[in-house]
């Protein structure tokens, strides 16, 4: 598949209405407020490098007892940052017996996508 062709279903795909790109229109205060919230949660290097464990894992869902493993962190501080990614809306989790497993949100990775992705001008391609 072409780069052309990738760009151009990915930008039919995308919900136009709900979450304009970064440069096609100024966010309202309430957007902007709610985006906040995500990209502080994304601040931390610990949370950035838990989302990216969770989405890139295989099945789509992690235990907990495998994330902690990963840090040089205990596992309450690990619990600490899962819960502000809870939070901020990223990630969901299923408490199942003794651990929790967790997966990553994929329409909140869609609206940061979304407000990330530069707008096309009329007659250009990529």
């Amino acid at each position: 598949m072409s780069k052309q062709e990738f760009v151009v279903l990915g930008q039919d795909d995308r919900p136009a209405a709900c979450c304009p790109g970064l440069v096609a229109a100024p966010l309202e205060e309430d957007q902007a407020a709610e985006l906040a919230k995500t990209f502080k949660a994304l601040g931390d290097p610990v949370r950035l490098r838990l989302l990216s464990l969770i989405a890139s894992r295989a099945g789509g869902e992690v235990c907990v007892c495998d994330l902690t493993p990963a840090f040089d962190l205990s596992q309450p501080t690990i619990s600490h940052h899962l819960k502000l990614l809870r939070q901020a809306g990223l990630i969901d989790c299923e408490r199942r017996g003794t651990w929790v497993y967790y997966w990553v949100l994929p329409a909140a990775l869609d609206r940061l996508s979304t407000f990330l992705t530069p707008a096309q001008k009329a007659g250009t391609t990529a």
